[in-house]
């Protein structure tokens, strides 16, 4: 790539005004003696009386048309955030109506728990996924309970803890190691399953040394938890050497592929050494992500490690497919069931569709355009990258800083994240905790979002830093366009102020209801 890079004409800004509706909750809009539908008197139902309640719970009596309406309008306020998306470390993609509308049609009328002869359908689904992340990862086996990332890192944890207490070391192994770059549900979930963590610091390339892995590894140590590009887009090239080190000191191996999309189909887990990774299957594999779900941590290991995996195991018996419950050996369940089986199948259909041919390209497209975006963003004043003493391209994504701007003009990252709403792009998303970088922001554009997408989003936060410098009151009192502008978050740490449930509100704003 040349030092500077032509693109088209700046951007004519979107006129985005997102749609604002002075909305009270629904438990606000109640009229006595309003129904949506009314049931015929049916005698009582054959409840044991503990059951039956002892008075009518609390509910808004409303039109069926009041609460579509309702709902509409909040989902209108809600789709106003829909905009340019360049959310880092999660791998924002598209999700087709293809994968909605077979797990719509084919996942509706089932239950977990009918006999396996009568889910043939899902059993064979969740046997194909599995060979084909065994083969784009090299492990033996996969299994999809996990509920995401932190899941799978916890389901590892436990393996670990399985694993060793069946070679009888576990009282000896007790510690997990760590980088300070690795996302924190590693060292969190390590933790949680009671291993002293070992976190590693950054030090000359953006990675830790292999002098300081050494200074850590020994009898106590019982696995490795990285993930690897970071989301520095930084990939440590002694990763195979750091493998080898751990398994000579008899630990495990785990590879957290959270930033799979730029190293899809160039490299295998399996190969570099590791015994068992990890692939978010709401991220990389085109399933939805929002919300904080629906979520799936597709964990798959190596065959030393298969005994202790969550129960049940999808087996194939010749052309039929059972769960196995008989493993001894188990770690139990991590979650219900066989996990998110709607995100399993889209993920799938999604991964059918790619090929290996479209996942290769796709990887090649998410290291280009980040690339693009790393030396765009890199013209932008007061913006610069992580690690600025690495000049090697990236991998699928940059972690920048705005640090400059702030120390310029007193305009804060969420300042400027605000701000760049009101022109049609979504929020930034900053960084993992603890922040390594001054006021951060991490893009990713993957495979899906055009040049033209790309330079929007880049012209909008070009033009918002412009701002700063020159109104920086415009960037601290944004947004202005979005359906609620700037929410004051002091109430947030009064307990006695905030409620989750209406219950709850109407205890805490008792003497203000009654006076109304």
């Amino acid at each position: 790539m040349t030092a500077s890079i032509a693109h088209r004409s700046k951007a004519q800004f979107a006129g985005v005004h997102a749609a604002r509706w002075a909305e009270p909750v629904v438990m606000e809009m109640t009229y006595p003696g309003r129904r949506g539908v009314v049931f015929d008197d049916a005698p009582a139902p054959a409840l044991p009386e503990g059951a039956m309640r002892k008075a009518a719970p609390v509910l808004p009596e409303m039109t069926e048309h009041d609460a579509l309406r309702h709902y509409l309008h909040l989902s209108q306020m809600t789709l106003g955030m829909m905009g340019v998306s360049l959310f880092g470390t999660c791998t924002m993609k598209y999700n087709p109506r293809l994968g909605e509308r077979a797990a719509l049609q084919h996942l509706s009328h089932i239950h977990p728990l009918q006999h396996p002869d009568t889910l043939q359908g899902i059993l064979e689904l969740y046997a194909n996924f599995n060979d084909f992340l065994c083969e784009v990862s090299g492990m033996d086996q996969f299994v999809f309970q996990a509920g995401g990332g932190a899941d799978a890192a916890y389901t590892h944890a436990c393996v670990t803890r399985a694993y060793h207490a069946a070679r009888g070391e576990l009282a000896q192994r007790d510690q997990i190691i760590t980088t300070i770059q690795t996302h924190p549900c590693s060292p969190a979930t390590a933790n949680a399953a009671g291993f002293e963590v070992i976190t590693l610091s950054l030090e000359e390339g953006g990675y830790p040394s292999l002098e300081q892995l050494k200074s850590v590894i020994g009898p106590r140590t019982a696995a490795l938890m990285v993930n690897n590009p970071d989301d520095m887009g930084i990939y440590n090239p002694d990763i195979k050497e750091w493998v080898r080190l751990v398994h000579e000191a008899g630990g495990l191996c785990f590879y957290d592929h959270a930033n799979f999309n730029g190293v899809m189909t160039r490299l295998r887990a399996r190969e570099l050494g590791f015994d068992a990774c990890m692939y978010m299957l709401h991220k990389t594999f085109g399933a939805p992500k929002g919300g904080g779900g629906p979520a799936v941590g597709a964990y798959g290991c190596a065959e030393h490690l298969v005994p202790f995996l969550p129960s049940p195991l999808v087996v194939r018996d010749g052309e039929r497919f059972t769960l196995d419950d008989d493993r001894p050996q188990s770690i139990g369940k991590v979650r219900e069931f066989w996990g998110n089986a709607p995100q399993v199948l889209k993920a799938y259909v999604w991964a059918r569709a790619m090929g290996a041919e479209g996942l290769r390209e796709a990887a090649d497209i998410s290291v280009l355009a980040n690339n693009y975006m790393d030396l765009r963003l890199g013209q932008v004043r007061g913006v610069s990258r992580s690690n600025p003493d690495v000049t090697a391209p990236r991998m699928e994504m940059t972690r920048h800083s705005v640090d400059q701007v702030t120390q310029d003009t007193g305009c804060t990252v969420v300042d400027i994240s605000n701000r760049m709403t009101d022109f049609g792009i979504d929020a930034l998303w900053l960084s993992h905790e603890p922040w390594l970088v001054a006021e951060p922001f991490t893009p990713e554009a993957g495979e899906l979002w055009s040049r033209e997408d790309i330079d929007y989003w880049i012209d909008v936060l070009e033009h918002v830093v412009t701002e700063a410098y020159e109104t920086p009151e415009l960037v601290k009192s944004a947004p202005h366009n979005a359906p609620i502008h700037q929410l004051k978050g002091a109430d947030m740490a009064d307990p006695d102020t905030w409620a989750t449930t209406w219950r709850a509100y109407r205890r805490k704003h008792a003497d203000r209801l009654a006076a109304e």
